[in-house]
């Protein structure tokens, strides 16, 4: 469980599993909150500002005190870490006030102690305060200040080393690995832990009640906890000292219980975190039952989410065999419950049933009553008359009648039956283009789209129910780029008609909240058939047409807050048409024309900083294509390969593991798609319009991947343009879609 942890920290976490444990035990993942750090020491700015829990004065050359705490400035400080160490540990030299020579004036004491608690002196500039500031690290033996004070004299800007209070944090952990300045002892089931009790206060509310009320644990050295169990316990100081918590299914709901009853800063999000990114189908129904059971309203609606858009899967899974009638009919009874077709529906039912079949077929009308046969075709219909005559020959007669006189042979019905999902996400189509043998009657789009629901209709028929969005500022564009950062759309560039001057190099930002388009600065090249990517909080836009006859290597970074471009490093070949995705934060290229608009191969992995990285080629040729991330692999669909000197339409379709380096086939196409869209909605991969190279008739239809039945389904058609279009996915407020 220690795996990935600072090697000091280790040694914290508790070594109590056996070999069998240890071998059955699937892999855990280190997750880490990134945000904790800065929030931990915010709460504790608030304690010094409040002196509650300090246990150092500092007095500087003019008198003035200074109540501080002594594990955050032993942090930074070597005279204050040398009075803990001839103290002993335990706080006990953090009782005594530290009086400081003549060299140390209050403004320098006060921004070094600003950089413990921050990590970052803000406003630090002129010689004067920076003279003064060194001065005071000097005295307090603060190197990591004196390089910020050296950094700041170059005029270097920026956070000391990047995130100074990770940092500080990590020094902190260091004394609570090594047992320097703690001040309390917890016991749990014989076991004895030290800790920092301001730190214990800072980063659970339990422990900050128990601390600072005036109970008697607030003056004892050792506290007795009843629980949570020395393993938990043990892993939970390890994240308050670190932001960074190994979870695993194994061992993710009892650590979800502590950091819920300790009420633990930076564990608690990590372990809802994980519940809902690794939720899959053995484990939903035990997140949705946890989550049911400590009254999660949010957790148990996301698993009860999960269950209804892989329903044909957790269905027929052993965990699904032991829920309840109630818990059955409930998600049989929701609109928004996905499967292939009813007859999957109806497969579900037949299993439960027959898991138990004593005490259940005294349910089945009942639950055959939420099975909507009218969605079935007169094929699969067989199979249901087929399981009721094998009923009737063990007795069972007419099992399922009632259900299908009232649901298949009742008068006409109003509407058309069917089944209809609204994604707490948004598939939204951005521009595009629409096809026309006559250039003039060619019209470029501002409209942009999305996808408010999805219907499920008889049999295998799937229907979208589009409904416009909002129109983009002048000019309409297709060929662009798209990205979404803080769900807010940008669009790049692209093409606006069909003229060498026609490309365009202006950026626009979409807020759906506010419903308002921005105007941002404008790219310094224009481009078109471009890719773009997010990466720390920075979009960039690589490669791409300037004309028809030239491509680009170039790429531009976007700096949101700034709203500024400055060029990255450049791609180590001039391309467009090519394909990009992000895994784990870092950027793929796929793809693509290369300067003689002839198709590529290859996969590389791009860094802004150090550049190409090539990895294994794909295994066949594509550009125009389109490539994303989906259960962590990068899938390629759809695109152009070359056919002599001419193209012709790629329906191969192949997914890349970053983790083995290998391309592996996966269903081909139905039909061409080139140029199209492409987004990840609920675990399945939509592709959106394009056209056919053949004949260059448009594709009007949308298709999903669906990774588990390794197959694509026609999702309905186009609502508007079909090619050189873009999609991405976006979260709509709910006054928009109602």
């Amino acid at each position: 469980m220690a795996s990935g942890l600072p090697s000091w920290l280790k040694a914290q976490v508790p070594a109590d599993r056996s070999e069998e444990e240890e071998e059955g035990e699937e892999p855990l993942k280190m997750c880490r909150n990134d945000g904790y750090p800065a929030e931990l020491f915010r709460v504790l700015e608030e304690f010094r500002r409040t002196r509650l829990l300090t246990d150092l004065s500092l007095r500087d050359a003019a008198g003035e005190c200074w109540e501080v705490h002594a594990p955050v400035v032993a942090a930074v400080c070597s005279l204050v870490m040398d009075r803990l160490r001839c103290g002993g540990g335990g706080g006990g030299a953090g009782a005594q006030g530290l009086f400081l020579d003549t060299g140390t004036g209050s403004a320098g004491l006060a921004a070094v102690l600003e950089f413990a608690y921050t990590g970052d002196i803000a406003g630090l500039a002129g010689d004067a305060a920076v003279a003064e500031v060194r001065a005071a690290a000097e005295t307090l033996g603060a190197p990591r200040v004196l390089e910020l004070c050296r950094r700041r004299e170059k005029q270097q800007v920026g956070r000391e080393g990047g995130d100074g209070a990770l940092e500080n944090l990590l020094s902190i952990a260091e004394l609570w690995a090594e047992g320097l300045g703690c001040d309390v002892v917890l016991e749990v089931d014989g076991r004895s832990f030290h800790a920092h009790r301001v730190m214990l206060a800072a980063g659970s509310d339990y422990f900050r009640g128990m601390f600072s009320s005036g109970m008697r644990e607030s003056s004892q050295s050792s506290v007795t906890l009843l629980s949570p169990a020395p393993r938990e316990l043990s892993a939970l100081l390890s994240c308050l000292y670190s932001g960074a918590l190994e979870l695993g299914w194994g061992t993710v709901f009892e650590l979800t219980h502590c950091a819920l009853q300790l009420q633990a800063r930076a564990a608690l999000p990590l372990c809802l975190g994980f519940l809902r990114r690794e939720m899959d189908v053995g484990s939903c129904l035990d997140v949705a039952a946890f989550a049911e059971a400590y009254g999660m309203a949010e957790l148990r609606a996301q698993a009860d989410d999960y269950v209804l858009r892989n329903f044909q899967e957790v269905g027929l899974s052993p965990k699904f065999q032991d829920l309840g009638p109630e818990r059955v009919s409930r998600y049989l009874a929701q609109d928004s419950l996905c499967a292939p077709s009813e007859l999957a529906v109806f497969r579900v039912v037949v299993n439960w049933i027959q898991a138990d079949p004593g005490e259940r077929l005294g349910l089945a009308e009942q639950l055959m009553k939420l099975v909507r046969f009218p969605l079935m075709t007169f094929r699969e219909f067989r199979e249901v008359r087929a399981v009721e005559m094998a009923m009737e020959q063990e007795g069972s007669v007419e099992l399922y009648q009632a259900a299908l006189r009232e649901f298949g042979f009742t008068a006409e019905r109003s509407k058309k039956p069917c089944r209809v999902r609204q994604p707490h996400e948004t598939l939204v189509l951005v521009g595009g283009d629409t096809l026309a043998p006559d250039f003039g009657q060619r019209a470029p789009s501002r409209d942009l789209w999305f996808a408010n629901a999805l219907r499920t209709v008889t049999g295998l028929v799937k229907e979208i129910e589009w409904r416009q969005l909002v129109a983009m500022p002048a000019p309409a564009r297709f060929r662009h780029g798209l990205a979404v950062l803080d769900n807010r759309l940008y669009v790049f560039g692209g093409s606006h008609f069909y003229g060498q001057c026609d490309v365009l190099k202006s950026a626009y930002r979409y807020d759906p909240c506010e419903e308002s388009w921005q105007r941002l600065a404008d790219m310094q090249e224009p481009r078109n058939y471009s890719s773009v990517a997010v990466r720390g909080g920075l979009i960039y836009v690589l490669g791409g047409d300037r004309d028809t006859e030239h491509n680009l290597d170039s790429v531009e970074c976007y700096d949101p807050i700034s709203d500024r471009w400055r060029f990255a490093r450049p791609l180590d070949q001039a391309m467009s048409g090519q394909a990009v995705s992000t895994w784990e934060g870092e950027i793929y290229v796929s793809g693509g024309f290369n300067c003689r608009y002839q198709c590529l191969v290859s996969l590389f992995h791009y860094h802004p900083e150090t550049g190409t990285t090539y990895l294994a080629s794909m295994t066949q040729e594509r550009a125009e294509h389109v490539m994303e991330t989906l259960g962590g692999r990068l899938y390629v669909a759809g695109g152009v390969k070359a056919l002599g000197e001419f193209y012709t339409d790629q329906l191969a379709c192949e997914a890349y593991d970053p983790h083995t380096d290998a391309w592996a086939r996966f269903a081909s196409l139905r039909l061409p798609h080139v140029n199209a869209a492409s987004a990840v909605l609920e675990g399945k991969l939509y592709i959106l319009g394009g056209y056919c190279q053949e004949d260059y008739s448009e594709s009007t239809l949308v298709h999903r991947y669906d990774p588990g039945a390794n197959r694509w389904e026609s999702m309905g058609k186009m609502p508007g343009p079909n090619t050189d279009i873009r999609a991405c996915i976006l979260l709509l407020p709910t006054r928009l879609r109602q």
